[in-house]
């Protein structure tokens, strides 16, 4: 792409569940999602289970005079939660001459466009030449499956996706591919050469953790750097269409982990499927394969797969190959229902983008001389904007790879705006890095024997995988530092303790106000406004008395909210589906 894509976040029924272990993985089944928290049956990326009695007993609040209040509230709220943007994107605005330059041409009742944030916009801009490459790849397949002897399974389509890939590669980074191949042949070679190690796992992640930092210092390694005589490789001509291919290498060195991981312990742990036995998609991401399918053409066909090769959702290696070796169902109604949900996304932020320059005036400052309200909705709809950012990539890639017939994890569960959970928010953003992360490290560091110390390391890897930054890593302590209020309100107010008393609920939910702060908080410092733009916000909202009054009616409205998704989720499991977020 001509620009970067590197992407590189309780009710007493449920607090239990909410504040449970890590380790725990989602069970089989169906999930049900809105247009934004995807309402839509998807084949096992799912978490419906069927729930306690107890959950089942518990008469709905809906209709009680207490909520008829809070519908009040929220009719009175969200409508100057979405006025104020609006009226800071006005060009009678003082400050609009600050950040105009930074709009667009728009095509929505004449409106510019704030398509400044150039991680979307290398999305935004591409998207119908991502359209006509999926296009092409599935009519290729189409002809491919014609051509070749179909089987019960689908490996047949693994050379088949060995070529595209590389072909894929080649116009997405021209030249550039021989350095890429050449850094998964020798993690395949140290994978299968350490396999017998003890310290094989070391290895293996020294030198992936390595060539991050090599990437990042090198800057992905100019062919005249490395021999002069091959200085023309590094010529536009050949450079392709997307030549910074050690930017995308982020999600790809996950890919290689995974692979050396899973046959790492596929050596140590030899489990026999019987025949015509059925995966889910927990059992596909422990149950190993037999040794000779961990060879070479099925890692490169994993590591490079096309549709999830920008940007994932990210797979296991056991996963991806399971899905080959017994094909998944996946109709085309629910496909379908997949594409209308994500249209109906991506309409959103085009609405979004027409009527609130918010990162317009992020990137620039021109908040001065605004309340702070003001400065909070611009803090605010800049984190919905990094969430539907974020998810629309993610679902566009899942969807192509639907369609391929693979059910890749999906990434986004609920929407930014429907947690309460500091835990929770974390396993239903970005859920299929939230899976690898288990599996992969904190499940090996110990999980739940040292909550806080585990929880530090692994958002210290996230932040630096994200981006070698200090405002990431001060993201990663941060998150690692506010997980701390909940783990101590799970120790000093059990559920099992308190969930039949009146005020309970009432004391979660101001517990629930303060995990949405923190995580606002956190990722404002990390995705958003920085830390010096944090100290400012904050300065304008505790330093005035202005600013301590609005904190005081924020607070009263997150309460409201909080209390508003305790309900949902108990009507959730009324109607027997469960998710741990």
């Amino acid at each position: 792409m001509s620009e970067e894509i590197p992407l590189p976040i309780t009710s007493p029924t449920q607090a239990h569940h909410s504040f449970s272990s890590l380790e725990q993985r989602p069970q089989a089944g169906q999930q049900m999602f809105s247009i934004t928290d995807l309402t839509v049956k998807i084949p096992s990326s799912s978490r419906r289970t069927s729930i306690p009695s107890e959950a089942q007993r518990t008469p709905s609040r809906w209709r009680t005079l207490e909520f008829r209040l809070y519908y009040v509230v929220l009719c009175l709220a969200l409508p100057v939660m979405i006025w104020i943007p609006i009226t800071l994107s006005s060009p009678s605005h003082p400050n609009y001459s600050q950040y105009q330059y930074k709009l667009s041409q728009g095509w929505l009742f004449g409106r510019n466009l704030d398509n400044s944030d150039s991680q979307y916009r290398s999305f935004r801009n591409n998207i119908p030449i991502l359209c006509g490459v999926a296009l092409l790849f599935m009519l290729l397949k189409y002809l491919w499956s014609k051509l070749s002897n179909v089987s019960a399974d689908n490996l047949h389509l693994i050379p088949f996706n060995v070529v595209l890939s590389t072909l894929f590669l080649l116009g997405l980074h021209g030249s550039s591919v021989v350095k890429l191949i050449a850094v998964i042949s020798i993690n395949y070679v140290i994978t299968k050469a350490c396999a017998s190690w003890k310290l094989g796992p070391a290895l293996i992640w020294a030198f992936n953790i390595g060539i991050l930092f090599m990437n990042d210092r090198y800057n992905g390694y100019r062919f005249g750097s490395i021999l002069p005589s091959l200085e023309f490789l590094d010529d536009e001509r050949y450079e392709g269409f997307y030549p910074r291919w050690h930017i995308n290498f982020n999600i790809t060195m996950l890919r290689l982990v995974s692979f050396s991981m899973d046959y790492y312990w596929a050596c140590r742990n030899s489990v026999s499927v019987e025949t015509g036995t059925s995966l889910d998609e927990r059992q596909r991401q422990i149950t190993s394969h037999p040794l000779e399918m961990y060879s070479y053409l099925n890692y490169f066909a994993y590591a490079l797969y096309s549709p999830l090769y920008i940007a994932g959702p990210i797979m296991t290696f056991n996963n991806f190959l399971w899905q080959f070796r017994r094909p998944v169902t996946i109709t085309k109604s629910s496909i379908l229902g997949y594409l209308v949900r994500f249209i109906g996304c991506l309409l959103t932020m085009e609405g979004i983008l027409h009527f609130m320059y918010v990162v317009a005036i992020k990137d620039t400052k021109a908040w001065l001389g605004d309340t702070p309200a003001q400065i909070s909705m611009i803090g605010f709809w800049n984190l919905i904007v990094v969430w539907l950012k974020l998810l629309l990539p993610w679902r566009f890639f899942r969807l192509w790879a639907l369609v391929d017939g693979v059910d890749a994890p999906e990434n986004m569960v609920r929407c930014m705006a429907n947690n309460y959970s500091t835990f929770g928010f974390w396993r239903s953003w970005h859920r299929s890095y939230n899976l690898w992360i288990i599996r992969y490290i904190y499940i090996p560091l110990g999980g739940m024997k040292n909550v806080f110390v585990n929880s530090v390391l692994v958002f210290t890897f996230v932040a630096l995988w994200h981006d070698l930054t200090f405002k990431l890593l001060a993201w990663g302590w941060l998150v690692s530092l506010f997980i701390l209020p909940e783990m101590l309100a799970r120790y000093f107010l059990p559920t099992s303790r308190y969930s039949n008393t009146s005020w309970y609920r009432h004391v979660c939910a101001l517990g629930g106000v303060i995990n949405v702060l923190l995580m606002m908080t956190a990722n404002l410092v990390g995705f958003v406004i920085g830390i010096d733009g944090l100290r400012f916000f904050l300065n304008e909202l505790v330093g005035t008395l202005a600013g301590f009054r609005y904190l005081i009616g924020v607070v009263f409205c997150l309460f409201v909210g909080v209390q508003l998704m305790f309900e949902y989720r108990e009507e959730e499991m009324r109607k027997g589906i469960h998710r741990r977020c």
